[in-house]
């Protein structure tokens, strides 16, 4: 079950960059690039959180099973 991450697409509507994201979540550039690109194995709900709560969405405007394309 490959889950697909819409990071990306949420940082350009929010008009945000990466870099600008790491440092309202305190998360290292390197990590969030990792989650961007889908090759994360796993992300810590605080993690989530804090993503979420910085680009103002939910949990599942980010994350997407692949099986629901």
């Amino acid at each position: 079950m490959p889950i697909i991450v819409h990071l990306d697409a949420m940082l350009a509507r929010r008009g945000m960059s990466l870099t600008e994201l790491s440092e309202r979540v305190d998360i290292t550039l390197a990590n969030l690039s990792i989650l961007k690109t889908g090759k994360a194995r796993a992300i810590r709900f605080s993690t989530l959180e804090a993503i979420c709560t910085a680009l103002d969405c939910q949990p599942g405007d980010l994350l997407q099973n692949k099986d629901d394309i």
